[in-house]
């Protein structure tokens, strides 16, 4: 049955008022999908999990007919649409952000999808997908592990003009066994044999903060790439977190809260480094008289971290406003830590694609749809369930989107951002004007049409990374000194300093020798 994109939300019935202070957008037509057959082979493994999860979720596989872009607008990615800007004017929120960060729950600015909200949510998506774009992937470097550039830098050499200054990289471990959720060198002698470099704390400069009204505090978690890992890895097992009833994902929360006193990286978890430096930065801004906000994105595992993340700093630290945005995540934790993230405050907004596979996970058959026996069986403690808005997509409604079966596409974050971008309600086409550039889908994937000419998993270091030396031998070449790893207790050593006005150069000369 072709089902059209849909908004659902895990929230308490609120009675608040609709908010209608800002401009309003209008649908268009109704919107018809359905999931396609995959054109080609697969392996068993990926068969297999095709054949189980399309039973569980319902999904059915029709064969449709492809339908060449040109047919559908000639427009849409022609010379026009390329020397546009990829970005839209951002606009003063500064009167309405409380209304951009779920006062009511984003209520009326859901369906359709505000343009100012749509900025919001794709701008901390951009933070999400930094984590991967630094991120050292090949298993041949020494550095496997660790983000590539140093955090004084990462935004400039990514091109993220986004009015935020990074403080703080995350480090964590796991003492759970998750080999596909931690990548590891090849190499005898790494930066690391145990931790992963999992994300970063930044914080909104001033013109950004006038403009968003408060000092906001982004914490962004790294997520994972390929979806089909979760099958296999996931613990599905439920432990105690907090001091209620409420329990969550073994996994995630030894990835959270893992620590090791003989590794350089990971002395303190995750979960400490990221609350000395986030109440290092609520402390410092609300002594200047600032409101302060915390927002933490992620995708993929990053979303399942960021909910951990926002849990322990609304038990932590009061009266700060805390907001989760997520793609792609999976269910945390039972029913009672819904709640109780409901009980702090915590409003959280997750974006997913109906075709991808990990929100789905943990919690495949046992998850929120039990509560309508509540009655019966009472609540259920070992339940899945997911946690506050939901808006959900489907690829289908992009005319610049393969048909068929592909679970890396459909579970890449770039996907998401790029069906965010062109989503304006459950009832309308594809938006024309969306800038975002699409090319940018193709970075870690195959999901653009044939037509678009755009190669796939084109987002690569120029010949793979190998550089030709002096003698015309190709090599990898050595990092910069100021990109070398730190241990995380020696990074904040300068903030102050960096802060005054001292060269980086500088700073970093105590850091170098370590």
């Amino acid at each position: 049955m072709a089902l059209p994109t849909m908004i659902y939300n895990h929230l308490p019935t609120t009675s608040q008022p609709i908010m209608n202070k800002l401009p309003k957008i209008h649908g268009l037509a109704h919107q018809q999908v359905v999931l396609d057959r995959p054109q080609t082979k697969t392996s068993n493994r990926v068969s297999s999990l095709t054949e189980s999860l399309s039973h569980l979720l319902h999904l059915h596989l029709e064969t449709a007919p492809h339908t060449n872009i040109h047919q559908i607008n000639r427009n849409l990615y022609g010379e026009e649409k390329l020397s546009t800007p990829t970005t839209s004017p951002k606009e003063v929120i500064a009167q309405n952000w409380h209304d951009m960060h779920a006062s009511s729950n984003w209520e009326s600015l859901l369906d359709p999808l505000h343009p100012w909200l749509r900025r919001e949510i794709i701008k901390y998506g951009e933070f999400a997908q930094a984590t991967y774009d630094a991120f050292d992937f090949d298993s041949h470097s020494e550095y496997c592990g660790s983000c590539r550039y140093n955090r004084h830098k990462l935004f400039e050499t990514l091109g993220l003009t986004n009015g935020y200054k990074i403080s703080k990289y995350i480090y964590a471990m796991s003492h759970v066994n998750m080999p596909q959720w931690l990548e590891r060198s090849k190499l005898a002698d790494t930066w690391s044999k145990d931790s992963n470099w999992m994300g970063y704390v930044a914080v909104s400069d001033d013109e950004e903060t006038r403009r968003i009204g408060r000092r906001d505090i982004v914490v962004a978690w790294r997520g994972t790439v390929a979806p089909t890992e979760w099958y296999e890895d996931l613990q599905r097992k439920l432990e105690p977190y907090g001091h209620g009833d409420a329990k969550v994902e073994h996994g995630f929360l030894s990835m959270y809260t893992s620590k090791k006193d003989s590794t350089r990286y990971n002395k303190s978890s995750a979960s400490e480094q990221v609350m000395k430096e986030v109440t290092r930065l609520v402390e410092l801004y609300r002594e200047k008289g600032e409101e302060v906000s915390l927002t933490i994105t992620g995708h993929s595992l990053g979303g399942a971290l960021a909910l951990l993340n926002a849990y322990e700093a609304a038990s932590t630290i009061s009266n700060l406003p805390v907001s989760v945005i997520s793609f792609g995540a999976p269910r945390v934790g039972n029913i009672a830590f819904r709640d109780e993230l409901h009980q702090l405050g915590v409003k959280t907004f997750r974006v997913v694609i109906k075709q991808d596979v990990v929100p789905w996970m943990p919690g495949l058959v046992f998850n929120e749809s039990l509560q309508k026996f509540d009655d019966i069986t009472g609540t259920l403690g070992w339940v899945y369930t997911h946690v506050g808005a939901e808006l959900k997509l489907d690829v289908h409604s992009s005319p610049y989107l393969k048909r068929g079966l592909n679970w890396p596409g459909f579970h890449s974050l770039e996907t998401y951002l790029h069906l965010v971008d062109g989503f304006v309600s459950a009832y309308s086409t594809f938006r024309e004007e969306a800038r975002r550039d699409v090319a940018l889908v193709n970075k870690a994937c195959d999901m653009l049409v044939d037509e678009l000419r755009i190669p796939h998993c084109w987002y690569q270091l120029a010949n793979k990374g190998l550089v030709c030396n002096a003698h015309g031998r190709w090599v990898k070449p050595k990092r910069d000194p100021e990109d070398i790893p730190s241990p995380h207790m020696q990074e904040n050593i300068n903030v102050h300093a960096l802060e005054a006005g001292m060269q980086t150069q500088d700073v970093l000369k105590p850091l170098l020798s370590v």
